[in-house]
């Protein structure tokens, strides 16, 4: 409001002395079109309506005082201070704006970054501990009655933390990708290893690499969910494929675990 206030001033006094005086004085036109073009940007009709009226008047009032040529050209430079003026601070403007959205989407993109590394953290680790949970469970069960099937699971363990050391590096390094094939083994050997029948079965044409990435992401938290929760006997995993879509289901005839009453300082999942 005070700088639009000062501009009235400004045409009053630069209207006053140009029709008083005219001569030299006509050129007050030139700074009261920069100052409009300062106070009037962003406002694009106001701005174009106030150019051509100072524009008019000072190639009139010069036209007064001189000749024709005079002014035009003092009109033309009148019209052409304030447009000028005006672009050039909003283009000013709009860089700035442009900077600070460029910083939004910067810190924003860090923010996925981290969510997309917590969570694949959470997953690789949740489902990797309730292998070498579930198999060392099996070493201690048949260390005393059968030596060799207990190496077995004790290598088992070590081949398990290699791929879970490899995967988290996948991770990091934001590359990973999961197998449908990979995962469905990995869901036998879990299941058989935590005393779960296995039925796995696949069928229809090859898929496309992301389908089956997020298909095996699917298959990994649903298995794990079933050794963890379901204390089920038997575990059915079936994928069907068609020419246009893909069928997964995980079923088994666990009853859940069972209800317990929470406590005081319990704190949720991350799942």
């Amino acid at each position: 409001h005070l700088a639009r206030a000062l501009l009235i001033v400004e045409t009053a006094a630069a209207y006053a002395l140009s029709i008083g005086y005219g001569s030299e004085w006509t050129r007050c036109f030139l700074l009261l079109s920069i100052s409009a073009g300062i106070t009037l940007r962003g406002t694009e009709r106001a701005l174009a309506l106030t150019m051509i009226i100072f524009s008019g008047s000072a190639g009139f009032i010069t036209g007064m005082f001189g000749d024709g040529g005079d002014a035009a050209l003092m009109g033309y430079g009148t019209l052409l201070s304030g447009v000028v003026v005006a672009m050039v601070l909003t283009l000013f403007e709009t860089v700035a704006k442009l900077r600070d959205t460029r910083e939004e989407l910067a810190r924003g993109a860090v923010e996925q970054e981290r969510l997309r590394f917590s969570r694949d953290l959470h997953d690789l680790l949740g489902h990797t501990m309730s292998v070498i949970v579930v198999k060392a469970e099996a070493v201690r069960r048949l260390a005393p009655r059968d030596l060799d099937a207990a190496l077995g699971q004790a290598a088992d363990i070590e081949a398990v933390g290699r791929q879970a050391l490899t995967e988290i590096r996948e991770a990091v390094s934001g590359y990973r990708e999961g197998s449908l094939t990979t995962e469905l083994d990995r869901a036998r050997s879990l299941l058989d290893s935590s005393g779960v029948d296995a039925r796995i079965a696949q069928s229809g044409p090859p898929l496309p690499p992301q389908t089956e990435a997020l298909l095996g992401w699917v298959v990994r938290e649903g298995v794990t969910n079933v050794v963890r929760h379901s204390g089920a006997t038997t575990c059915t995993v079936e994928v069907r494929g068609e020419p246009d879509r893909v069928h997964l289901e995980i079923t088994d005839d666990g009853r859940g675990p069972a209800a317990a009453p929470a406590a005081p300082d319990a704190v949720g999942g991350n799942g």
